[in-house]
């Protein structure tokens, strides 16, 4: 069957992909970014549309799901946690009126997991009653966390499932969220053989890297972990290593010489190709920005491997609904 699929706050498609692997059909995307609809042009698809939704909300097509991976940043512990007083975080009550017109068979939902407890458990409540009282979806929700579907990266984010009840009807209870799996390699699996000088932390700013935080933010340093800490929007800072990911690499340190300019450690950040890996995006990923904006792309991304997880246990009650028993295995 075509499941006939939107995708807002798109990104560089990581949910999308997700998706069209498990077969359903992404008709119409969307996103505020012009990087991000570069990179998703130039590896997905051309039909995404860049611009604010707001504009184009009386072009999007009828469709039997909705992905959003709506902005985040009014919720999560890295930015300000202004909930609906953020004007992003507002953009919620676009995807209702899109829900309100569309009704949608199957909605799926993204954010940070601090969605949660957001002021004390009222947003999510919030967004629950839209869903489930205004809108009659059946909404399931969960934190799944990236190491635990392939991936050596610990990120836990929180999906929201919704299945409209006037069309699934008993349907709507066979839902479940992907079971954890075994993570069978590390963040040392993924590295790559090559790496130019410039990832390398030079010996001047190396203290400062190592660092454990000040006395009113004390947080203690550590490199070359097996499993990776979340992978962030604001990488290319280069913050202290309590917070992003370093490694010591002496093969490839090995291979330059200092300049009277520059004296490098040992001691690198993650590749932007190494970011990709960690985020589950195919090898033949076209690089069609810059490294700044790369960092970005990655660090904003939903994990390919949890949203093709996630997808199958979609499939599964669609395929129930309009196909019989799925008897479907993800390769």
């Amino acid at each position: 069957m075509n499941y006939r699929t939107v995708s807002l706050f798109s990104g560089i498609g990581g949910l999308d992909l997700g998706f069209i692997k498990q077969g359903f059909n992404i008709i119409w995307a969307n996103d505020f970014d012009k990087y991000a609809v570069e990179s998703y042009k130039a590896n997905i698809d051309s039909n995404i549309v860049y611009g604010d939704l707001n504009n184009y909300l009386e072009d999007i097509p009828e469709h039997d799901i909705l992905l959003a991976g709506f902005p985040c940043q009014p919720f999560s512990l890295m930015g300000k946690q202004q909930g609906f007083t953020d004007e992003r975080g507002t953009l919620f009550f676009t995807i209702e009126r899109i829900l309100k017109k569309h009704k949608p068979k199957v909605i799926v939902l993204e954010n940070v997991k601090n969605l949660l407890t957001h002021d004390r458990g009222k947003t999510i409540n919030k967004m629950l009653g839209i869903l489930e009282d205004k809108l009659n979806y059946k909404v399931y929700y969960d934190v799944l966390n990236t190491s635990d579907y392939g991936l050596p990266q610990t990120r836990r984010r929180v999906f929201i499932v919704g299945f409209l009840i006037e069309e699934f009807g008993e349907e709507v209870d066979t839902f479940t969220f992907p079971s954890p799996e075994k993570l069978n390699e590390t963040v040392f699996d993924l590295l790559d053989e090559n790496v130019d000088k410039k990832y390398f932390l030079s010996n001047r700013i190396l203290p400062t890297i190592l660092s454990n935080g000040s006395k009113n933010y004390y947080s203690k340093s550590e490199i070359n972990l097996k499993i990776a800490k979340p992978l962030t929007a604001t990488m290319h800072k280069m913050h202290r290593a309590n917070q992003d990911n370093y490694y010591e690499d002496f093969v490839n340190r090995n291979k330059f010489e200092d300049t009277a300019e520059k004296r490098v450690s040992a001691i690198r950040r993650l590749t932007p190709n190494e970011c990709r890996k960690l985020q589950g995006f195919p090898d033949n990923w076209k690089y069609v920005v810059s490294d700044t904006q790369l960092y970005r792309q990655f660090g904003n991304a939903v994990s390919v491997n949890v949203s093709e997880k996630l997808a199958f246990q979609v499939k599964k009650v669609m395929e129930k609904k309009y196909d019989g028993e799925s008897n479907g295995k993800i390769n």
